[in-house]
């Protein structure tokens, strides 16, 4: 059953599939509203590649181009959980989709619950100093999305974390809001990681740029040499 889901996951337009376990979500980390997570146990996350062309293009932050291929690989990404909520349901299970990109609690930056640390539980990639999920072979190129589910799929296991002394997204950051701390398994939380009011900042600097029009940036997903090395 977790092997045709995540070959499902692939035909809808998915680049990568994988099942995390929901018991550590459901003790004491941050999902809105605090209930979401009662009815199900497992969670599966899906990522779609971003264009290596517009991401090279970066410099100093985002483009209008870059703004409008985000927009446009969320869209997907929620197209792609739709259907497997429908395929999940036709098995005779529950599933709830989490969009792609969309903001719950606006003081703090949080969403229902975190894509990167599903992601990281279901072995889409390690966490890196970024905080980015950093997928072996598209590196943080990538954007993320989540179904939570009752189906018993089989989880899968974190990636052994492989950013070792690299500090190329550290010394790109435009905020210098990376503060180029190591990690075996996963920052304790993200200001270990982060001067995350810096990055936020930076984000909204940069929503008010024209034709932009979202908290993004994208420097740190282009220097990454696990992406870089795509080209």
């Amino acid at each position: 059953m977790t092997t045709a889901l995540k070959d499902y996951c692939k035909t809808l337009g998915a680049d990568c599939a994988g099942v995390a376990d929901l018991g550590p979500f459901k003790q004491g980390w941050v999902v809105l509203p605090e209930d979401l997570l009662t009815p199900y146990t497992r969670a599966v996350s899906v990522a779609k590649r971003l264009d290596n062309e517009i991401m090279n293009l970066l410099t100093n932050g985002p483009t209008v181009e870059y703004a409008g291929h985000y927009r446009e690989v969320n869209g997907v990404l929620d197209g792609i959980t739709a259907g497997i909520v429908a395929w999940i349901e036709r098995q005779g299970h529950q599933a709830k989709a989490v969009p792609a990109s969309f903001i719950t609690d606006e003081t703090n930056l949080l969403g229902n619950i975190s894509h990167k640390a599903v992601a990281r539980m279901a072995g889409i990639g390690w966490q890196g100093k970024s905080l980015l999920i950093v997928n072996p072979q598209y590196g943080p190129r990538i954007r993320l999305a989540t179904v939570l589910t009752d189906m018993p799929l089989l989880p899968d296991q974190p990636l052994k974390n492989q950013c070792g002394a690299c500090a190329e997204c550290s010394k790109a950051c435009p905020a210098q809001a990376i503060k180029n701390v190591s990690t075996t398994d996963r920052h304790k939380d993200r200001n270990e990681a982060l001067h995350f009011s810096l990055c936020a900042e930076q984000t909204l600097r940069n929503k008010a740029m024209p034709g932009i029009g979202a908290r993004i940036c994208g420097i740190c997903v282009k220097v990454c040499p696990f992406g870089r090395k795509q080209r």
